[in-house]
């Protein structure tokens, strides 16, 4: 009878120490797949101090001319865009260590698409001196998606899910014009080679 009951004690507490376990277990996987979710949400202060970056660079001596264009000697009218000047292009947009290959590619893609419709005369003549007859880079900067801007420093985001965001104008005074502050600018980014890079930019969809 003292051997039964003390049979029964043993497994018990066999039963216990089982499910102590079990919950550890569960308690660490929760707790790894948290940290999953957490490395691959960019931090927003973070996007906002790259988006800054950016905005400064493409304003300044170090960023591209976003459509090398080219014409027959003599001519009145853009015929292509400069292939050589485009891989330049490419490269500097690389070695900024701003952008991520995903934006990096849909820039090229957007220039081979645009040489092709031109060179196949699908806009028509394109006087040089004209703007462009298609949707990127004309009347305004893809870049901002503006023809004016306020200092760089005053881009404030909002983060909408992990890696997307908009970047709109802070700092605004009570009279500034309401086109100022309802303006919004979505953009994405992405962690490549251990460093937070732009992987997209509503000024840089393709047609």
């Amino acid at each position: 009878m003292k051997k039964t009951a003390l049979l029964i004690i043993v497994f018990g507490l066999a039963l216990t120490a089982c499910k102590q376990s079990a919950n550890a277990k569960s308690e660490l996987v929760n707790q790894e797949d948290s940290v999953v979710v957490t490395d691959n949400a960019v931090e927003k202060s973070e996007a906002q101090k790259l988006i800054r970056e950016v905005l400064k660079w493409a304003d300044s001596d170090e960023s591209i001319e976003l459509l090398p264009v080219t014409s027959a000697k003599n001519d009145s009218i853009y015929t292509g865009f400069d292939k050589n000047k485009l891989q330049q292009n490419v490269a500097k947009l690389t070695n900024s260590g701003l952008f991520a290959k995903e934006f990096v590619e849909n820039y090229n893609q957007i220039i081979l698409t645009l040489d092709k419709k031109l060179r196949n005369n699908d806009y028509g003549s394109w006087y040089i001196g004209d703007l462009p007859p298609f949707e990127f880079a004309s009347g305004v900067n893809p870049w901002c998606l503006c023809q004016d801007n306020m200092d760089w420093n005053l881009v404030e985001v909002e983060q909408l899910q992990e890696n997307e965001f908009y970047w709109k104008w802070g700092g605004l005074k009570a009279d500034t014009h309401p086109s100022w502050k309802d303006f919004k600018y979505k953009f994405k980014v992405t962690i490549e080679d251990s460093k937070y890079k732009i992987s997209y930019l509503e000024g840089f969809d393709i047609e």
